[in-house]
Formats: structure tokens, sequence, C-alpha cells
């Protein structure tokens, strides 16, 4: 697992770069929860959704951004994270030209992160987003979400409460053309304490079955 420093817009972003296991492997991104509540690229939720997408054969990343770890810059709030989010898919697309297929993964502020990128690049082909803080942060910006994703969460999560979460399912319900799976783990929190594998198995399963409709010819 390579240790990468690609640019930023504030400077050097540090990250774990796996590559594709062939020349036109799908590429993945998995983004941290917050920075400043202890959020970084080795919280262990980004590292296994990290090796699920390895597993698998993408060429992935994971990156601290700006102000954590060895990333140059200060926390800007979402605004300057969002472009090092974009900052760190193109210096994965450039190096990985030939790729079918681009994932976004996402926990908690980093999932809001992910959806924001997603709106951004119309390449994506889907999403993962792991409790996302509705009842924290507008997410109104998903008007419509462009692409099929996966929405999962803990049933006792007090960061990101269950009806915060089911509230923004269900505006992303109503848009036509795409798919949105809501799962719920139960007696998971915010952070998926004893619960991580679980729910790791439950993003790897949705991902299968997700791809195996793409290469079907249909689940954008």
């Amino acid at each position: 697992m390579p240790e990468v420093i690609f640019n930023g817009p504030e400077g050097r972003l540090e990250g774990r770069y796996q590559p594709g296991k062939e020349p036109n492997a799908p590429i993945a991104i998995v983004l941290h929860p917050h920075p400043q509540f202890g959020g970084t690229m080795n919280n262990q939720i980004v590292y296994n959704l990290f090796y699920m997408f390895a597993e698998r054969g993408f060429a992935v990343l994971r990156f601290n951004s700006r102000g954590v770890g060895r990333s140059q810059g200060v926390f800007d709030h979402g605004i300057g994270e969002l472009s090092d989010a974009a900052a760190a898919l193109d210096w994965l697309q450039i190096i990985n030209r030939e790729s079918r297929g681009c994932w976004i993964a996402g926990f908690s502020f980093g999932a809001w992160i992910g959806m924001q990128l997603l709106m951004r690049r119309p390449e994506v082909e889907g999403f993962i987003s792991v409790a996302p803080p509705e009842n924290l942060y507008d997410f109104s910006f998903l008007a419509p979400c462009p692409s099929s994703g996966l929405i999962i969460h803990g049933d006792r999560d007090r960061v990101a409460p269950p009806a915060s979460v089911q509230k923004l399912v269900d505006k992303l319900k109503t848009q036509k053309g795409i798919t949105i799976e809501q799962q719920i783990v139960e007696g998971a929190n915010h952070f998926f304490e004893g619960k991580v594998d679980e729910l790791t198995s439950a993003c790897a399963e949705y991902l299968d079955r997700r791809r195996q409709e793409i290469a079907d010819g249909g689940g954008r």
C-alpha cells in the first residue's frame, strides 16, 4: 500500500494508494470524518472501505485533508476540504486514464464532502455514504442527486440521528432515474463500535450487486 503525496489547493496532501489490478480498473476515493474531532484517513471505517475496494480490484485512494497528518493547510469548514477531495480525485484519474467506473465513499463529515463532490463529477457511477449528518450540514445541494448510491447508518446514532438521515433518504427517493438504497445497522452508534465488520460486509454486498447491475447494462 504505497504512501503518496500529491498537490492540493493549499499545498501537499498525503494519502495511501492501492493501484488497480488491471489498467482499466475502476477507481474509488474514500473520505474521512471531521478532522477537528479526530477524523483521519486511518479511521477504522475509512480503512475498511479502502480495503473493500482494493480487494475488488479497484484503484483506490484515501487521504488526509488539509491540516490533517502531514497534509498542508488548515481546516476550512468544508469549503477547502471539498477542493481537496476534487484535487484527490483529479490525481487519481490522471494516473488511471483508462479507468472504467468511478465511486465515492465517505463517512460522516466525509459523506457530506463526498456527496458534494458527486454533484460536480458526472462520471461517478455510485456512492456509499456512511452516517451522513443531515442534521449538522446542508444537503440541499442534492437537487437532483446525479447517481444511485447507498446510505447506511446505525439505529443508535446520536450524532446523525436516524430521523434526520431518514429525512435525507426520503427526499432523494423522490427523484426519478436513480435508486437510493438505505440500510440500517441495528445496535450501531455513529462510530459503529462493535459493528464495523457488519457495516463493511453490507457495503461490500451493495458494491458487488451494483457493479453486476452496471455490467449487465443498467444500475446507473
